[in-house]
């Protein structure tokens, strides 16, 4: 499992272990899986979706960065829209 955290300026959106989690990269939409090697990347507008044990969830970003160090992923969100 890896530890999820969304934060916008203003809320934390979602904290909590997730099996998988894909981002809209600013170059196109990838994955992250356990054990994935550290990563910053900036991303565009899109969705974010990952799986926790209660099922898929998603939500769709206005853009922001995300850090992925040590299973732990950290999802900095200039805004969440749903």
């Amino acid at each position: 499992m890896m530890q999820l955290t969304i934060i916008t300026p203003d809320q934390m959106v979602f904290q909590g272990e997730v099996t998988e989690a894909t981002f809209p990269g600013a170059n196109g939409s990838f994955q992250v899986l356990k054990n994935h090697a550290a990563i910053v990347s900036a991303l565009a507008k899109g969705n974010v979706s990952y799986t926790t044990k209660e099922g898929l969830k998603s939500h769709v970003i206005e853009g922001g960065v995300v850090e992925v160090n040590d299973n732990k992923i950290v999802l900095l969100a200039e805004k969440v829209i749903g």
